[in-house]
């Protein structure tokens, strides 16, 4: 594969190739990730800065707090990552940052230092949106290659998204309410389990029965999704247990199936409907361990299934590295700016 980028101050034409090395920024929420790529697919240096801890006591990301700790982390990171690496500025063949969604003040940190590299070393810059980042994870370390379909589950977003090449991608469905990871979230919190729930919420579910409990899925569009109302049930069905000992784990089991069902039998239908026969899980949600199992399951159909290791569903900095090397929908702008939601 071969691209060609121009320098910001000479405008002189870079060619970005399989030898090309991306090193990416990402800091769209509450982890300041830099990372080096070779060709898209090899990892040389991944550094992760995670916040979880300083949140925690929060029960969430507080925006202010985590766009200062991105300030004083960023150098550290940036540095790190050569150091890994072994290489300098100067051996980078083009510098590509998250422009979005994301949250503004943590977006901005990461950005306006991949714009500052790309200034300083009269190499290509690259904006990436975050949601092709996810996707693209699944390109590193493997062969995978369009077309296929992706279901792309995280905190603010579940779609299912045909790639029918790296210059097109359609969002086929998407949800109209609550993000998966989302009603992970909320779900925890009525169960009563601390931030980050969804991670602990998939631990305990795999010691409880599936279908204790039946619960709804909402009839909506063809390949669209809905989780509120499922919400609102587990909260009547905690409550229907005040006063008596709460079947935890039968709550967590029995909410994970009902969505990783709803979520794998609308990607069986949109794989038959296209004929694919490749599909691709992602976002940080893609570490779920029911999800990942149902997805995987989709190989003994027929299909091909591919997921991120797990250090590559969270946020990371080589994912936005192969994005920028792989699709052709980035931002070449220097004055880009960024944004919060799509």
């Amino acid at each position: 594969m071969n691209k060609i980028k121009n320098t910001l101050f000479s405008n002189k034409p870079v060619t970005i190739n399989n030898d090309s090395l991306i090193m990416a920024i990402e800091s769209s929420c509450d982890e300041t990730a830099c990372a080096i790529v070779k060709g898209g697919r090899e990892v040389l240096a991944n550094v992760v800065a995670s916040q979880i801890k300083i949140h925690e006591e929060y029960g969430g990301v507080i925006p202010e707090i985590a766009a200062r700790e991105h300030l004083e982390a960023i150098n550290v990171v940036i540095d790190e990552t050569f150091k890994q690496a072994g290489v300098n500025g100067n051996d980078i063949s083009a510098f590509a940052g998250t422009v979005g969604p994301g949250l503004v003040g943590c977006l901005l940190v990461g950005l306006n230092a991949t714009k500052t590299l790309a200034l300083a070393y009269d190499k290509p810059f690259i904006g990436v949106n975050h949601l092709n980042a996810h996707i693209a994870a699944n390109f590193i370390d493997t062969n995978l290659e369009p077309p296929f379909i992706s279901l792309l589950v995280s905190g603010g977003h579940t779609q299912i998204i045909k790639v029918s090449s790296y210059s097109d991608m359609e969002i086929i469905g998407e949800t109209i309410d609550d993000a998966v990871g989302e009603a992970y979230d909320k779900v925890a919190r009525l169960i009563g389990l601390p931030y980050p729930g969804g991670p602990k919420l998939d631990k305990l579910a795999q010691e409880g029965n599936p279908f204790a409990f039946k619960l709804p899925e909402a009839k909506v569009g063809e390949y669209d999704f809905s989780f509120s109302g499922l919400k609102t049930a587990v909260l009547r069905l905690v409550k229907s247990f005040e006063g008596k000992d709460m079947p935890v784990n039968d709550i967590c089991a029995s909410f994970q199936e009902c969505v990783s069902s709803t979520l794998v039998r609308k990607v069986r239908k949109a794989l038959e409907a296209y004929n694919y026969k490749q599909v691709v899980l992602a976002g940080g949600v893609a570490a779920n361990s029911e999800i990942r199992k149902k997805i995987f399951d989709l190989e003994k159909e027929g299909y091909r299934a591919y997921a991120p290791i797990m250090k590559y569903c969270t946020d990371n900095a080589s994912m936005v590295a192969s994005s920028a090397f792989f699709f052709d929908n980035t931002f070449d702008n220097v004055n880009v700016e960024v944004f919060s939601r799509v």
